[in-house]
Parts: C-alpha cells; structure tokens; sequence
C-alpha cells in the first residue's frame, strides 16, 4: 500500500515543480504564472491603445488641456488662479462619472512676483528681461542701483568673495543639465549674500533661449540676509560675460515688488474608479495641477495631469473594473517643493501597506518611450512584462530611477513608483517660461502617453497579486 502511496505522489511532482509549499497550503505564484498572467492582458492592452491613439478618445486629453489651459491659465500656488482650476477640475471630473470625486485640504505658499524692472546703465542703456524667483524678498521701494560682477560658478564667487560685497551678483552658469545646474537658481541668492551682495541675477536654467527668462523656487536660508532674485535671459547673461571678461563696467537697476503672504488655503484634487475585489488596495496616477505664473502651465504639469485624468476616462469608457481602486490625484503646491503631496503623504501613510504602486506624470507628454521605474527587481520584472504589451506603439522600455516630487514621499518608504520617460529634447526650452503654452502640446504625442499611463496602470491594477515591494523583496 505505502508502494501505490508513493507512485502516486511522485506522479503529482511534475505539475508543482519549482513551486514552494506554503503553509496554509496554497502554492504561491511563480514568475512563469505571473507572466502568463499580463499575457492575457493582450487583448485589454490593444483595446485601450486603439481607443486612446485611433479611436474615439483620440485627442481627447489634448482637447480637455486645451479648454483648461485657455479657460484658467497660469496657476500659481495661493492665487485665485489656482482655486479657479481647482473648482474646474472637481466639476469635470464629476461631469465624467468618476468616483469619490472630492478635495482634500492643504496649506500652501502664496508669492507675488509684483511689478519686477531691471535695467542695464553702464555701458549702455538695455532693458534686462527678468522673472522674479519664486519666495524673493523685494527690493526697496526705490529700487537698487549697482555694480555687477559676473561668476561663472560658485567656486568663482567665493574666489573673488572681496569683489562681490555691495555688487549684484550675475551666475553665467554653462546648462549641463536641470538636475546640476538648477542648484544655482535655489542657492545663488544665499551664497551671493554670504559674501555681501545687495542681489543676484542667474542666468535661466534653460538649453535653449530666445531672450526668454525662466522662473522657478529659490530657498533662502535662516541666518543668511535675504537678498532680491531673479532669473535672466541666456543670452544677457552671456553678454554681461562677455562685457566683464573685457574689463567693462556694468552697472544695473534693480526693481522688484514681491510679497509674500500667509499661507493660503488650497486643495489635492481626487478622483476614483474602485476596485472590485481589493478596494481598499490603491494603484495612484497623478499630476500636479498648480504651475507657475507665466505662460499657461500647459506642459508643466498639464500634460501629466491630464493624461492622469484620461486614465481613468479610459478606462470607464471601456467597461473596465479592476480589482484595485484606481486613484487620480491632481497635486497642488508641487513647484514649491511638493508642498501639497506631502501633507496628502502624511495623511495616508498609516494605510502605506496597501498603496501599490504610485505614478506621476511630470515631465512633459512628448513622444513617449517607456517607464521609469523604482522598486525592487522582482517587482521591475513585472513591469517589463506589462510594457512588452505597448510594443504595438514601440514604447516598451523601462528605464531607472522613477523622478516625481510628489511621489517620492511613498518611494522613500519602499512603494513602487514609476513616471512617464518622453522625448525631453525641448522640455527646458519652455520650462517655468512665457513659452509654456498649449503650442508646446502635440495631440498625437499626447495620445500615445495616456495609452501608456492608462496600459500600466489598468493591470497593475487588475492584477490578482500586488507587486513585490522594496521591503517584501518577493512575489506573493
């Protein structure tokens, strides 16, 4: 008897090979059986990509941008801008049948640039474009008039530490790329005043330029004199080089008005499909809906945001109902350093175990490519898997290091994370600029980057297993 015993369970070996016993006596699921999985995902993957790039929702998010972006404008964290984009977005996504629609409270920055003038006297007169930098002090009400002193770096500056004192400081800082070169923008001002300059001028952090200055955030440090700052065109910067590398004395007027205030009410914007098995499990997509106060925060962030939206218009239209709750959230208060993912961060972490992945589309809707991904490797194995199925619109790479500041909060933790990677050849010829504008969209490129957002972040979610998290290290 115990012979026929063992013949039968040698029998049943093959068919369990390489599968774990657990103890509650389920087999967890293999690599192959995970891959067998997304394979059946093909059909689902070609009917949003057929819906999205040839179908009827074609253009549809360029379309919505359009509406938004020429209705609203530019969206400055604390203006009424921004309140007005808020209201529009939470009657436009209840207009679109999405769920849970609703705003959650947050406090963020409010900074006026005011009226802003600047003026080159010696050599010659010549009107300097500026943009004011994001939390800058103002100058007197009479302005300042100064000496300037061009540096090439910070390691200049503190070399000739003796000249700078009572000078406007002007960064004629070569672009190497936003990551490096942007600390210039954040930092010129305080180190410009450690060694006693009234003011700082920094050249835009932009590769290309038609006499167009780029804003962004600059942070001032406690114990250090606040000083005026703001961004100026390449090319004056490079021509203030060139004067000062002759030996010409320049000297220049300085007007601005900034003001900052209290903090000032705002909203994330929030919109759901919910899972039909795991509603408490959360896949997030996300866009920062608040920009800065020149062109029309078209590109930075309105792409993002909406082919975040799309996703889950997408989705609707087609019947679809996975099996976690899909989450749209519209940051606010991103360009001052994630002010409002944060807060939102702080009061959803308590549920941190049941976030699955977070995704933020922030760095423009160009021709897409693929995904950047954070997460471990068995989780990024996965991944690849479900961009195998894009290969009908050839964007199935999947790249390192996912970038979003509203994401990161979660990826510190260990969740997943991925962000959109696009063709970014342009991206900072417009960023933080008057350029920012909806002739910057493309409707076609946009088409294929809500395919993508809309593929991954639909079987990620219908998935019947979360994806391994950094600390899990494992399928289960």
């Amino acid at each position: 008897m115990k012979y026929l015993f063992l013949i039968f369970f040698m029998n049943l070996l093959p068919q369990y090979a390489g599968r774990p016993l657990s103890r509650d006596g389920n087999y967890p699921k293999t690599f192959e059986d995970i891959r067998n999985e997304i394979a059946g995902y093909y059909d689902i993957a070609k009917a949003i990509i057929d819906l999205a790039v040839y179908g009827k929702a074609q253009n549809r998010s360029y379309e919505r941008l359009a509406v938004f972006a020429d209705t609203i404008g530019p969206r400055l964290s604390g203006s009424k801008n921004l309140d007005a984009a808020i209201k529009y977005m939470y009657s436009a996504l209840q207009k679109d049948g999405l769920e849970n629609v609703h705003l959650e409270p947050v406090k963020v920055p409010h900074w006026e640039r005011g009226e802003e003038f600047a003026m080159m006297l010696e050599p010659r007169n010549h009107s300097i474009a500026i943009l004011g930098l994001g939390s800058s002090v103002a100058t007197p009400p009479e302005g300042i008039t100064a000496e300037v002193i061009v540096v090439a770096s910070f390691d200049e500056l503190h070399r000739r530490a003796q000249e700078a004192k009572g000078k406007i400081v002007v960064y004629n800082q070569p672009f190497i790329s936003y990551g490096e070169t942007v600390r210039y923008r954040s930092l010129g001002a305080v180190e410009a005043a450690k060694v006693g300059a009234v003011a700082s001028l920094i050249r835009s952090v932009a590769s290309f330029s038609i006499d167009s200055p780029h804003t962004g955030w600059q942070n001032y440090q406690s114990g250090v004199p606040q000083i005026p700052t703001a961004c100026i065109s390449v090319e004056d910067a490079e021509m203030m080089s060139r004067m000062s590398f002759r030996g010409t004395k320049i000297v220049v007027y300085l007007k601005m008005g900034a003001r900052t205030y209290p903090d000032s009410a705002s909203f994330n914007t929030v919109a759901e499909i919910v899972g039909s098995k795991y509603p408490e499990q959360i896949v997030l997509v996300s866009g920062h809906l608040d920009s800065w106060d020149v062109g029309q925060g078209a590109m930075d962030d309105g792409g993002g945001a909406f082919i975040s939206w799309e996703a889950l218009s997408l989705i609707k239209d087609l019947g679809l109902r996975p099996k976690r709750t899909l989450r749209l959230v519209l940051w606010t208060g991103e360009e001052q350093g994630g002010i409002g993912a944060e807060q939102y961060y702080q009061l959803h972490k308590e549920n941190i175990s049941n976030f699955d992945i977070v995704m933020e589309s922030d760095e423009g809707t160009f021709k897409p490519s693929g995904l950047a991904f954070t997460g471990n490797a068995k989780a990024r194995d996965i991944v690849k898997e479900i961009m195998a199925l894009l290969l009908p619109i050839n964007v199935t790479e999947v790249y390192d290091a996912a970038d979003g500041t509203d994401i990161n909060f979660w990826m510190r933790d260990g969740v997943p994370g991925a962000s959109l990677r696009d063709d970014l050849s342009k991206y900072f010829w417009f960023h933080h600029s008057q350029g920012d504008t909806m002739t910057v969209q493309d409707p076609n490129q946009m088409n294929l980057c809500a395919a993508v957002w809309t593929v991954v972040s639909y079987i990620i979610a219908d998935m019947e297993e979360m994806l391994p998290s950094v600390a899990s290290g494992a399928y289960h």
